[in-house]
């Protein structure tokens, strides 16, 4: 099972149902807590599991107030399944708009929220694939499956010898790397280049970076690195 391990936290104050959740997900291969209440599970670390199956209507704190909590205040962003006999129209957007990423309505099959645990779990990882493929610093955002840059919302081109520089030093804030790392790195042991095609290379990179121009640096007789 590709989601086997995953943890899943449980809050609801229907322990019949608790017990019928955690019974099946576990059969999936999921590791499942379970938490009675919004404030018993804000005892928990929250940030350490995979997806929160959540009530909504729980006292005295709402599922919707621990949602809003979790995100606004503690800042955890875990995905997150309302659980709600409320199904309104106003009920499920104030659920969207605190984040939810499915909401689903009281009674309920098993196999369907199953089939929507594995959905966002599934689009979760691929969400996280994709942000850490997209190198973020302030204004600058490297994205190294397109392999562009884009500065302040705008695309920047880069030549592959200007942008591999450019990865390199991101992926690698405050390390220094000598002209000849740089040469190894990126030119490779096989190709006959001297040390100024890197000091070329990294004088036309601080040109397109614009106002992060200044935060290519150069260490005197080491050689370079990024830092803000």
């Amino acid at each position: 099972m590709a989601d086997k391990g995953k943890r899943i936290l449980i809050v609801d104050d229907e322990e019949d149902l608790c017990e019928i959740l955690q019974y099946n997900l576990s059969n999936e291969g999921y590791n499942t807590e379970i938490a009675h209440s919004a404030e018993e599970a804000l005892k928990r670390p929250l940030g350490n599991f995979d997806l929160v199956l959540l009530d909504v209507m729980m006292g005295p704190m709402s599922g919707f107030k621990f949602a809003d909590k979790l995100r606004k205040e503690l800042k955890i962003d875990v995905p997150v399944i309302f659980l709600t006999a409320k199904d309104t129209e106003n009920d499920i957007l104030t659920g969207f708009s605190l984040g939810a990423d499915d909401y689903i309505s009281k009674p309920f099959s098993v196999n369907e929220l199953t089939a929507r645990v594995k959905a966002v779990l599934k689009r979760s990882y691929s969400d996280k694939v994709e942000s850490k493929s997209i190198l973020q610093f302030n204004g600058i955002d490297l994205d190294t499956v397109r392999k562009r840059l884009i500065i302040n919302d705008e695309r920047v081109e880069l030549t592959k010898k200007e942008y591999e520089i450019l990865r390199t030093l991101l992926e690698n804030q405050g390390k220094v790397f000598s002209r000849e790392d740089l040469l190894m790195r990126i030119w490779g042991q096989d190709v006959i280049v001297t040390e100024r095609t890197v000091d070329v290379n990294i004088t036309r990179l601080r040109t397109k970076l614009g106002q992060f121009g200044s935060s290519l640096k150069n260490k005197t007789g080491y050689g370079y690195f990024f830092e803000f």
